[in-house]
């Protein structure tokens, strides 16, 4: 290529499709113009990147930023600044948390405004599917939203409600009409209704409590509903945060009927088990629930055969104060951890032998060809400049100077990665670079 170039990263190990090569990487306009074992033409800046990985940017389809509304749980500028520093360059902010909800076309263009202000790296947003917002739908498609979102139990949040079932079939018709996707919140309403208020009644909330109202069982019957009607509705399906081997056999089996279904499990459920909860209380509640320590090697071998078709962060935050209480049924149910989700993928990766192109795959890869994002997830000339810079022979402890959610209490605080992110690029513009010089003065 002819002229000068805005930067070279040099000597990368880059994750390709295909495996890893040490490569030269040429930027221009914030797009990849060159990969060449060595470039020599002139360039605006050049980045050292010998014994570092260069990843694709991770591409995190579930997050929570709250905004509008509850900007002081995790907002647009905490929360994007955060997923840079995890190696993310997209994120998609699920409806639910913020006020209104993103069940209108008005809120969503409300919201896409706040968010293009703010955001530090490219976003996508979910819409929602809840009672009575059916014929909000083909609007809220034509104004851009990656898919919808539903929840089948309750969501804790009064702004946004669970659907029964004449809404799950009626607005899946509805959403297979726009060609957009359904993602599900995949867990039997009356079943973990009717549980937690058994539990609630006769004990204090204790982790083993918690654990029971959320059976694996839950999971699996919602799994099953939503895949019938779908089938009948013809809907394309994505479910979220899948916690069970049971469930994803039963999401397999659809695929192989040739049903348009996705999964995805969250880091959390790979590097943690039942025992957190137990150890941390509130701050490792989430739902589904952390599983037992079987069941999570059972998610992590599903990973390492290439099941799931992503990994998600399913970044839930909320102010302390509502991570307090000793009643695990009375504390929100969230996990805070967006920036750390390609890390614990690189740990299982070196803890498994699991090849860094399947990381990319699960981590941008995937994403990128389920949700049609042209010019994503993959380190090919003409694509977006998007990138993670891991360095592997550097651990990173999570500590609160490190953490860059706004609210500094997470599950994976104290714990020792054996890998750091070094720096992540947007469209070719450094978004994190790590300070080892700040961090020595602290």
């Amino acid at each position: 290529m002819n002229g000068t170039l805005d930067l070279i990263i040099k000597q990368a190990s880059v994750v390709l499709e295909s495996g890893i090569l040490q490569k030269d990487i040429g930027i221009k306009n914030g797009k990849v113009v060159s990969i060449e074992d060595t470039l020599s033409q002139p360039a605006a800046d050049v980045y050292d990147a010998s014994g570092l990985h260069l990843f694709p940017g991770m591409i995190d389809t579930h997050v929570h930023f709250n905004e509008p509304g509850r900007e002081e749980w995790e907002g647009f500028a905490t929360g994007s600044r955060m997923m840079a520093a995890g190696g993310a360059t997209m994120f998609f902010d699920m409806p639910l948390n913020g006020i209104p909800s993103t069940t209108t076309r008005g809120a969503l263009i409300e919201k896409q405004r706040v968010a293009a202000q703010k955001s530090l790296i490219d976003f996508r947003l979910w819409g929602g599917l809840v009672p009575g917002n059916e014929h909000h739908l083909a609007s809220m498609a034509e104004e851009g939203v990656i898919g919808f979102k539903a929840f089948l139990s309750e969501t804790g949040n009064d702004e946004f409600e669970a659907v029964d079932d004449h809404t799950l079939i009626q607005g899946m018709k509805e959403i297979a009409k726009t060609g957009k996707v359904l993602a599900l919140h995949a867990e039997s309403g009356p079943m973990t209704a009717f549980l937690t208020k058994e539990f609630s009644k006769r004990g204090n909330g204790t982790p083993e409590e918690y654990l029971a109202s959320r059976p694996v069982e839950a999971e699996l019957e919602a799994v099953e509903r939503a895949i019938y009607y779908a089938e009948i509705a013809k809907c394309p399906l994505h479910f979220v945060h899948i916690s069970s081997k049971r469930s994803l056999e039963r999401i397999e089996a659809a695929k192989a009927k040739g049903m348009d279904i996705t999964a995805e499990t969250c880091a959390h459920y790979l590097l943690f088990n039942h025992i957190a909860l137990k150890q941390k209380g509130a701050i490792a509640k989430c739902a589904p629930p952390l599983r037992s320590e079987e069941e999570q090697k059972e998610l992590i071998e599903l990973v390492m055969e290439e099941r799931f078709d992503f990994i998600t962060s399913d970044h839930s935050p909320c102010p302390p104060d509502m991570k307090s209480s000793d009643n695990l049924f009375e504390s929100w149910g969230g996990i805070s951890g967006g920036q750390f989700t390609l890390l614990s993928m690189v740990e299982l990766a070196v803890t498994y032998n699991i090849p860094f192109e399947k990381i990319a795959s699960l981590t941008a890869g995937n994403a990128a060809r389920r949700f049609q994002l042209e010019n994503k997830g993959h380190i090919r000339i003409g694509n977006d400049a998007d990138f993670a810079l891991v360095n592997t022979r550097r651990p990173f402890t999570v500590t609160e100077d490190n953490f860059r959610a706004k609210h500094k209490h997470s599950i994976y605080m104290g714990h020792t990665f054996p890998s750091t992110i070094e720096a992540s690029l947007s469209r070719g513009r450094m978004v994190f670079k790590q300070d080892y010089e700040k961090q020595r003065t602290h």
